[in-house]
């Protein structure tokens, strides 16, 4: 089901190394200041007390099967959305999370080949077919990504080009098949211009009419000055 409660609830999806939680970051306080609304910023895996825990073993613990991890990273995202996503939204919160369900359908169904019907199926069981109003899809190149990243490689960091390759073709492929809930962006861009893409586009599609005032008469310095860390 779509989300239809007073909250909004708003996916960061791609690759590692584009810059999701940057952008997150920064839409998250605009939002907040301009609206006035709760915001809450989360991740997956991770969101959670479980999710930490999860996290650690599936990004840099011992080997995993694909079948394993994908059942696993449902199980967080399942806990996560009992605990802490549809609760945030039911009380009228803005929730903007790292990664959600079409990260596993790019990961686990795309890059570790198993398919997109039975991950998929897993999933929205889990979150009782719980999506987005939109996902904002940053789309980089691979092996930009990858230059840009300065911290030890987890598990799927180090899966290879080829998986990298198909798990980006699984995103943009998602997007284009749902254009009205996905907005692809090209991270290689300066992470200001990225924001102001983000910002005006959301505040539009998600009618945020404050956004929408504050995005349209906002000069560039102000708009400037929203965006610095």
């Amino acid at each position: 089901m779509r989300v239809d409660a007073a909250g909004y609830f708003i996916s960061f999806e791609g690759g590692d190394g584009v810059g999701k939680s940057t952008q997150l970051r920064l839409l998250g306080r605009w939002i907040g200041a301009v609206t006035g609304r709760e915001v809450v910023l989360t991740r997956e895996p991770g969101g959670t007390s479980l999710g930490r825990v999860l996290r650690e073993a599936v990004l840099h613990g011992e080997h995993v099967d694909a079948r394993a991890e994908a059942l696993l990273y449902a199980a967080d995202r399942a806990h996560h959305v009992a605990t802490l996503v549809r609760p945030a939204i039911e009380r009228g919160a803005v929730v903007l999370t790292d990664r959600y369900l079409d990260s596993s359908i790019a990961y686990q169904a795309a890059g570790r080949g198993l398919g997109d019907d039975g991950v998929e199926l897993i999933n929205r069981w889990a979150v009782q077919d719980l999506m987005p109003q939109a996902t904002v899809l940053l789309d980089l190149d691979p092996a930009v990504a990858a230059a840009r990243r300065t911290a030890a490689p987890d598990r799927l960091e180090r899966a290879g080009a080829e998986f990298h390759r198909r798990t980006r073709e699984a995103f943009l492929s998602r997007a284009a098949a749902d254009p009205r809930r996905w907005l692809v962006v090209d991270a290689a861009g300066d992470v200001e211009d990225i924001q102001s893409q983000i910002r005006v586009d959301l505040a539009a599609r998600l009618d945020l009419t404050p956004v929408v005032d504050e995005a349209v008469h906002a000069g560039p310095d102000e708009q400037r000055e929203q965006v610095e860390p």
